[in-house]
């Protein structure tokens, strides 16, 4: 049996992104109950790939528990990783134990900063300048000036970049030497997806991650020679199961590999902790931006994250 609400969780502040602002994660949340044992997924539909809280949940609906019936995207992760829970509940063991992965350990996750005024991301970088790897979200003409103010407020963090396919090429080229002089580690997403054929073309001098144009194995094809990462996101994989699958082909290809996820609760950041094993870079970091959680929520220690208790997930 198959049940879903929708859950919100109040932000600590406003964030904001190129595409807009949001004051709460709006999540729905996937009770799969079989036998009388109940487990649970999340996901975060994302209007960028034309999804909705009715629309997923027409989709769930429709399916009847089956995620075979479901395409790559929001309803499926939270289908897919409630079956993952419930079944680990139902033999009393680890979700990994079923996966046969080993036991995860903690993991450093990035730290993100809402889009802002150059002096108000100066402030908030001076804040957690202490986390040992930020993330900026630019994507508009003033970003120099924001990465400018990050860096000075920030001074000894790692960097990377994420633009959220606000760049053209040429802005990204002329951008690239100065994310390079100022210690940015990566940029992801430059340009839209779909029309991204010039990073074949232009020079890339530091790595660049695929976000909104890698969802799952489908995507692999047309990333070559364009990105030198890609980042995994269990709400564009269609789950768990597609995530660990994503993350050994994009390896065995010569790919890097990102973790990340949407803005939702501790419930859609435990199943990603299996993927995150190993990733070059972890970008988890959803629960840090709510001022609201699931009881019990994952646990963290300053930017490191640490693996679910069975009551959360898996």
């Amino acid at each position: 049996m198959i049940r879903i609400t929708r859950d919100s969780f109040r932000l600590a502040e406003v964030f904001t992104i190129s595409r807009g602002s949001r004051t709460e994660a709006q999540v729905l949340t996937v009770h799969m109950e079989r036998d009388g044992v109940t487990g649970r997924g999340e996901c975060v539909p994302y209007g960028r790939y034309g999804e909705t809280l009715d629309s997923v949940t027409a989709q769930l609906e429709a399916s009847q528990g089956e995620v075979s019936a479901l395409p790559a995207g929001a309803a499926r992760n939270a289908l897919d990783c409630a079956i993952w829970d419930m079944e680990a509940k139902a033999l009393g063991k680890r979700a990994w134990d079923l996966a046969n992965l080993p036991a995860p350990g903690p993991v450093t996750s990035a730290f993100t900063l809402s889009l802002d005024t150059p002096d108000n991301m100066r402030a908030a970088a001076a804040r957690n300048s202490y986390r040992p790897l930020l993330k900026i979200k630019l994507g508009t003409p003033d970003d120099m000036a924001r990465l400018e103010a990050v860096r000075a407020g920030a001074p000894e963090a790692a960097i990377v970049v994420d633009a959220n396919e606000g760049w053209s090429a040429e802005i990204y080229s002329d951008l690239a030497p100065h994310l390079v002089r100022l210690g940015v580690q990566m940029v992801e997403q430059p340009l839209p997806a779909g029309q991204d054929d010039m990073l074949a073309e232009i020079a890339r001098p530091l790595p660049v991650c695929a976000d909104e144009s890698c969802h799952d194995r489908a995507s692999l094809p047309d990333l070559k020679g364009k990105y030198d990462m890609v980042n995994i996101k269990l709400d564009k994989t269609g789950g768990l199961t597609e995530a660990l699958a994503l993350r050994d082909a994009a390896r065995a290809e010569g790919y890097t590999v990102m973790v990340g996820c949407m803005v939702g609760s501790s419930l859609a950041m435990a199943p990603a902790m299996l993927v995150a094993q190993g990733a070059e870079i972890v970008d988890l970091d959803g629960p840090l931006l709510l001022a609201e959680d699931r009881v019990p929520p994952l646990r963290f220690d300053g930017s490191t994250l640490h693996p679910p208790e069975p009551a959360l997930w898996g």
